[in-house]
This record gives C-alpha cells, sequence and structure tokens, in this order.
C-alpha cells in the first residue's frame, strides 16, 4: 500500500501568451479548473500507475472538498482516513500557465493548513514494512514530521518530495528512504547553488551526508540524478513538447512510488518516474495530466 499524506486543492488555471510582471494585466487567456493540490496529484499518479492507494488529507465542508471527495473514490483511491474540516474551506490554488508551459502558482490552504497529527495517526497504524510513505510540504511541517517518525517506526518507507521548498529539521534525514528536490529546493536544503552536473552532484552527495539513503534530484526535461550510497547517475527523460509542466513534480514522485512499492531497482524506478512526468507535460491540468500504467510503458518500451 502507498499511504500519500499531504494536501488537497482546487487549481484554477488560465493558459495565456506570458506570464503576468508585477502590476500587469495580461487580457486574453484560457480558463480551467481542476483538481490539484500535491498530496491529492500524487495519489491520483499512483492510482492511475497501478498502486493500491490510500490518501490521508484535509478537505473543508463545501462544494470543492465533496467534488474532491468524489474524484478520489473515482480514482480507486482509499478515502477513510480524508478529514472534513466544519470552518475552513478547501485548498484552492491560483496558477497562471503560459505558452511555453511555464507557470506561476498561489495557494491559499485552506483545510490543508489545519492538518493534525491525531488525524494522521490511525492511517499511519495500519502502515507496515512493505508498504510506503509518499509526504510533501503543502501541509503542516508538525504534520509531516509526525507522519515521517511514524513511518520510521513501523519500518515503512519514507519518499519526502521536499515541496514547497522549505527548511527541514535535521533529524527526519536519516528516516527517508529517498528525498526527491528540484534544483531550487536543493539549493535551499544544501547552499548548493544547482547549476550544472558537478554543483548537482555536490548537493546529492550532501544530502547523503545529512543521513538520506537515497537521493534523487529532479533535473525537469534533462530527467533526474539519482545518488545512493554506492554511487550517482545522470537519467534522461524521454523528448516532448511541453504545454504545461504544472503537476510533473507530482506525476514523478507518485510514479516513483509504485515502482519502488513494486520492488523495482531504483534507477529503473526513477527512469519510469521521468517517463510519467515526461507524459503529463503535455497536457493540461494536474491530476487531469497523470497518464496511465499503458501510456507510460507505450511510451518507454514500445
Amino acid at each position: 500500500m502507498i499511504y500519500v499524506v499531504g494536501s488537497s486543492n482546487t487549481d484554477m488555471v488560465v493558459k495565456s501568451d506570458k506570464l503576468p510582471a508585477k502590476g500587469e494585466t495580461v487580457i486574453g487567456g484560457e480558463f480551467l479548473m481542476n483538481a490539484g493540490g500535491k498530496g491529492a496529484n500524487q495519489a491520483v499518479s499512483s492510482a492511475r500507475l497501478g498502486g493500491k492507494v490510500c490518501l490521508i488529507c484535509k478537505i473543508g465542508n463545501d462544494l470543492f472538498g465533496k467534488q474532491a471527495l468524489e474524484q478520489f473514490r473515482h480514482e480507486n483511491i482509499l478515502t477513510k482516513y480524508i478529514a472534513t474540516d466544519r470552518t475552513l474551506p478547501s485548498g484552492i490554488a491560483l496558477i497562471n500557465v503560459d505558452t511555453e508551459g511555464q507557470n506561476c502558482i498561489t495557494v491559499a490552504p485552506g483545510a490543508n493548513a489545519a492538518l493534525k497529527p491525531e488525524e494522521v495517526s490511525l492511517g499511519m497504524e495500519e502502515t507496515g514494512s512493505d508498504d510506503i510513505l509518499l509526504v510533501q510540504l503543502e501541509i503542516p511541517l508538525e504534520t509531516v514530521r509526525f507522519a515521517i517518525n511514524a513511518a520510521h517506526q513501523k519500518r515503512t518507507r519514507v519518499i519526502l518530495n521536499p515541496a514547497p521548498a522549505q527548511i527541514l529539521p535535521q533529524e527526519i534525514y536519516p528516516y527517508l528512504f529517498a528525498i526527491t528536490p528540484n534544483e531550487t529546493e536543493a539549493e535551499l536544503l544544501t547552499g548548493i547553488r544547482v547549476t550544472s552536473d558537478p554543483t548537482v552532484e555536490q548537493a546529492a552527495r550532501i544530502l547523503i551526508d545529512k543521513g538520506c539513503k537515497n537521493v534523487i534530484i529532479t533535473l525537469g526535461s534533462r530527467g533526474a540524478y539519482l545518488r545512493t550510497s554506492q554511487g550517482g547517475t545522470f537519467i534522461t527523460s524521454p523528448s516532448v513538447k511541453a504545454t504545461d509542466t504544472t503537476a510533473a513534480g507530482d506525476c514523478f514522485n507518485g510514479a516513483l512510488a509504485v515502482t519502488v512499492s513494486e520492488g523495482k531497482p531504483l534507477e529503473q524506478a526513477v527512469a519510469f518516474a521521468c517517463g510519467a512526468a515526461a507524459i503529463s507535460v503535455t497536457r493540461m491540468g494536474a491530476q487531469s495530466s497523470m497518464p496511465t500504467r499503458r501510456e507510460v510503458d507505450q511510451l518507454l518500451f514500445s
């Protein structure tokens, strides 16, 4: 089982010719409203790729929350540990996307900011050594730390996607099976400006020295860099034309969790995750862009 502890949002997306500068209004564009949130995105990614998924999150008692719950059930995601806040609204993300697929995002976390350790604990009691915990940072850090500590006690492998970027307490690094920062997040965590292959390798070594068992630095269209205690390797991504990079990292992490849960070697798991993310950037939206297992297999193996 893959237990995903994280956020659920509704994404309101405007695609236009360019991203607005400070104080600028950009006229013209296409509006879409999609299900999103890093936790929910990663849960959907894993489920569509064949993983058995339990999502632990918090929604508001509103239309957005009810729609999200219905969608999770449609994706065959277990929802028994999803909490509902009676006062706070469901999370919202406002996303601008340009014609190159680049984006800028503002998030109003709503109920996500109120997900408490006690609301996670029941689900974490079910985890074991055959399970995966996948967690991100759109919920309170206190809750993230609780989930990681609980998983460590159960010998559950933990994959941490440290996004949005923030400083992490040193104590959690040794509990991580894998950490998956992008270049920006790796820089914040290590102090190394990740601008070249040598700096990617240097940042990854620092994270290994902090106690992480495995480090995977995602590099956008270039793929990813995998570092273990035995050494490191760059893994390329299939070449595609990007339409919208929103949730590409979430797709990657969901795919990684599935292949790790299946016992695949890490290098193979990262290559699969790169393929899934490559498909996702060719489509608009967050959860709506997540590929199926058949689509990824066709891209990589046909």
